[in-house]
C-alpha cells in the first residue's frame, strides 16, 4: 500500500518536472552548448576563459559580486540589532510591523526602483533637500538593495532569536556573564546558521537582479544581468551574453548549494523554551525600540511613501494617464496575464509539494527557479524556441514556471507538519486519497497554500525581465509601460511613471492582501 501511494506521488510530480525540463533546464543546456560549443563560440572566444581577459567584463562581473557582498554586510549589521529587539521587547505595534517586513516582498522591483529616484534621484525628495547628487554612484544600487533585502535578515533574525535557550542564558548570566558576553557566547552560535541562510538569499537576490540594476546602476555600475541584456538585446552578440550567463550560473549555483547545506542543517528538530519578551522599561530601552523602527522606516518605508509623496504633487493632468487607452490596454494584460499565470503556477505547486513528500530531489528541484535568473531564463527560451519567442503560451509559461516555487516551497512545508494520524485516520474509515487531500488535507494546509498564492501572485504582476524578450508591443504590461516612461526624457514622463507604480503598487498590495487573508492575531509570549 504505501508503495503505491509513493508511485502515485511520483506521477504527480511529472508535470512540474515536464514543466522544469521544457522551460528552465533545456534553455540552460541550449545556452551551454551556445557559449561553450557553438559555432558563435568560436568566432569571438578561444575559450571559456577567455571572458576572463576582456576588462570590461571583468569589471561587470567583479561589480556584480561587490555589489552582492556590499549589501550582505550592510544588511547584516543593520538588520541583527534590528531582529533582537523586535524578539526581545514587547511594544504596541509590534505584531504590525512583523507583518509590515514581508512588504518589500510583494512591491514590483521597478516600483522599488522608482522609490529610490523618488527619494534619492535627480528630483527626489531627500537628495533636493539636502543637496545631494547620487546620480551615476553605486550608492543608488546599494539603498535599493538594502529596501529588499533588509527584512529577509531581519525576519531570519527573529526567528532565530526564538530558538535560542532561555535556559542557557539564565546560566551564563548566572554565572556572571555580561549581557554581551552572553550574546556573544551563546546566542550568536545559535543564531549564525539562520542568518548565514539568510545572507545566501540576499547574496542570490543581489548578484542576479536586474530590474534594480537597470534603472539605478546606470552606465558604470550595471550589473552582469543587465550587460546580458544589452548584449542580447542591444548588440545582438549571443556569444559573449551565453559565457555571462553560464558563469553567472555557476556562481549562483554555488551560493545555493551552500544555503541548501544550510538549511538541511535548521531541517534537524530543536526543542527549547524561548526567551521571554518584555516590555521596555527604561529610556534606553525605548530609544534602541525607536532606532530600530527608525532603520525599518528609512531603508523600507521611506522609498515608498516618496512614490506616493511625489505622485501625489504630480498634478492631476498626470493622473489622467490613469484613463488613457495605452495604460487601460497595459492593465488588462497585467491582470489576465498574472491571472493565469498564477492558476498554472498554483497547479504546479500543488503537484510539486505532494511529490516531495516522497522524494528528496524533487523537494530540491523547486529550488531550480531560484538559482537560474529571469534573464537567463528568457535568454535561454529565446535561442531554444526562436519560433515561439512572440507566444503567448510561452510567455505565461514563463511567468508560471518563475512564480510557482514560492507555492511549492509553502504548501510542502505546511504538509511536513501535517499530523500524520488524520489522514491515516480518514483511511481507515475507507476515504480514497482525493477525498482524504480534499476533507483533510488541503483544509489544514490552507493558509500556506494561500501564502505561496500571494507570493506568486506578486511575482507575476511585477515580472520584468521575462516581458522584455518575450514580450510583444501589443502585450505591454504595466511593468514595460513604466520602463518606457522612464526611458523618455522630460519631467513629465517621470511623473507619469511614478503614478504607473503607484498602481502597479496598489495592485500587488491589493492581490497579496486578498489572496492570504487575515492573518491570526500571533499568540502573546510568555
Amino acid at each position: 500500500m504505501q508503495k503505491m501511494v509513493f508511485d502515485r506521488r511520483w506521477l504527480l510530480g511529472l508535470l512540474p518536472l515536464l514543466a522544469l525540463v521544457v522551460l528552465l533546464v533545456a534553455p540552460v543546456l541550449r545556452l551551454a552548448f551556445e557559449g561553450w560549443w557553438g559555432d558563435l563560440a568560436s568566432q569571438t572566444a578561444t575559450s571559456p576563459w577567455a571572458l576572463w581577459s576582456d576588462p570590461y567584463l571583468r569589471w561587470r562581473v567583479l561589480w556584480s559580486v561587490l555589489q552582492a557582498a556590499a549589501t550582505c554586510i550592510a544588511a547584516l549589521l543593520l538588520g541583527l540589532p534590528v531582529a533582537w529587539v523586535l524578539a526581545r521587547w514587547e511594544f504596541a505595534g509590534r505584531t504590525l510591523v512583523l507583518r509590515l517586513l514581508m512588504l518589500p516582498f510583494v512591491v514590483p522591483t521597478l516600483v522599488a526602483a522608482l522609490g529610490v529616484l523618488a527619494l534619492w534621484g535627480p528630483r527626489g525628495v531627500l537628495s533636493t533637500a539636502l543637496g545631494l547628487d547620487l546620480q551615476d554612484t553605486p550608492w543608488l544600487l546599494l539603498y535599493g538593495n538594502l529596501f529588499f533585502n533588509l527584512c529577509v535578515v531581519v525576519r531570519a533574525g527573529v526567528d532565530a532569536l526564538g530558538h535560542v535557550s532561555a535556559q542557557r542564558v539564565a546560566a551564563a548570566r548566572t554565572l556572571g556573564a555580561t549581557p554581551w558576553r552572553a550574546f556573544w557566547r551563546v546566542e550568536w552560535p545559535a543564531i549564525a546558521p539562520w542568518l548565514a541562510s539568510s545572507l545566501c538569499l540576499v547574496f542570490l537576490y543581489c548578484f542576479a537582479g536586474f530590474g534594480l540594476a537597470l534603472v539605478l546602476g546606470g552606465q558604470r555600475y550595471a550589473t552582469v544581468e543587465v550587460e546580458i541584456y544589452t548584449l542580447v538585446a542591444h548588440e545582438l552578440q549571443l556569444a559573449p551574453a551565453s559565457l555571462l550567463a553560464l558563469w553567472m550560473l555557476l556562481l549562483t549555483g554555488a551560493v545555493a548549494w551552500g544555503y541548501a547545506l544550510i538549511e538541511k542543517r535548521l531541517a534537524t528538530p530543536t526543542r527549547v523554551q524561548p526567551i521571554a519578551r518584555r516590555r521596555p522599561s527604561r529610556p534606553a530601552h525605548w530609544l534602541g525600540v525607536l532606532a530600530a523602527l527608525a532603520v525599518l522606516a528609512f531603508f523600507c518605508a521611506a522609498p515608498l511613501l516618496a512614490i506616493l509623496w511625489r505622485a501625489v504633487h504630480a498634478g492631476w493632468d498626470t493622473w489622467a494617464l490613469l484613463w488613457d487607452a495605452e495604460t487601460l490596454a497595459a492593465l488588462w494584460n497585467t491582470l489576465r496575464f498574472s491571472a493565469i499565470a498564477l492558476l498554472l503556477a498554483t497547479v504546479l505547486g500543488v503537484l510539486h509539494a505532494l511529490a516531495a513528500q516522497a522524494s528528496v530531489a524533487l523537494r530540491a528541484a523547486a529550488f531550480l527557479p531560484f538559482v537560474v535568473s529571469p534573464i537567463t531564463v528568457a535568454f535561454g527560451l529565446l535561442l531554444l524556441y526562436p519560433q515561439w519567442t512572440a507566444s503567448l503560451p510561452l510567455l505565461l509559461s514563463a511567468y508560471a514556471v518563475l512564480a510557482y516555487p514560492f507555492v511549492a516551497k509553502s504548501l510542502a512545508a505546511a504538509l511536513d507538519s501535517l499530523p500524520e494520524h488524520l489522514p491515516q485516520a480518514a483511511r481507515s474509515l475507507g476515504a480514497t486519497p482525493w477525498r482524504v487531500f480534499w476533507r483533510v488535507t488541503l483544509p489544514m494546509v490552507a493558509p500556506a497554500l494561500r501564502r505561496g498564492m500571494a507570493f506568486a501572485a506578486a511575482t507575476a504582476l511585477g515580472e520584468f525581465a521575462v516581458t522584455l524578450f518575450l514580450s510583444r508591443p501589443e502585450w505591454a504590461t504595466l511593468t514595460t509601460l513604466i520602463y518606457q516612461r522612464l526611458g523618455r526624457p522630460g519631467a513629465a514622463n517621470a511623473d507619469a511613471a511614478l503614478v504607473l507604480a503607484c498602481m502597479l503598487m496598489a495592485l500587488a498590495l491589493a492581490a497579496f492582501a486578498l489572496i492570504e487573508g487575515p492573518r491570526r492575531a500571533e499568540p502573546p509570549h510568555a
